[in-house]
């Protein structure tokens, strides 16, 4: 069997991973298997990360709509605040009430006094 030269191939591959890899900083930029090592590691943390942000956006959203309705309505809170919104059937999800919180607490207590009514 003939000898394979695989100097066009295999130079293509690393290349094609030095270039995903030449942000990283050191031996982490410059060494084949550090770099596949890396590639690897940064991968699954861009996988589960993009969950935990999700998670956490979530989060804030819920914390700044429960701040400006308890600030405003002594006995209101979150939970009564999404409640009341599925049984009037109004199907806003947590973002947009939690940006008008930020941009305009009025409007979000005149929805919520509406709401309750």
């Amino acid at each position: 069997m003939t000898r394979v030269r695989r100097g066009y191939t295999a130079r293509r591959r690393r290349t094609k991973i030095r270039l995903f890899a030449s942000s990283f900083r050191g031996a982490r930029s410059r060494l084949t298997r550090t770099i596949t090592q890396q590639k690897m590691r940064a991968l699954v943390s861009a996988y589960r990360d993009r969950g935990r942000q999700k998670r956490n956006f979530r989060r804030l959203w819920i914390t700044r709509i429960n701040a400006v309705t308890r600030e405003n309505e002594v006995s209101y809170s979150y939970s009564r605040l999404i409640h009341n919104l599925y049984k009037r059937q109004l199907l806003l999800n947590r973002k947009i009430p939690a940006q008008i919180a930020i941009l305009n607490k009025n409007c979000l207590c005149i929805i919520s006094k509406k709401i309750i009514k």
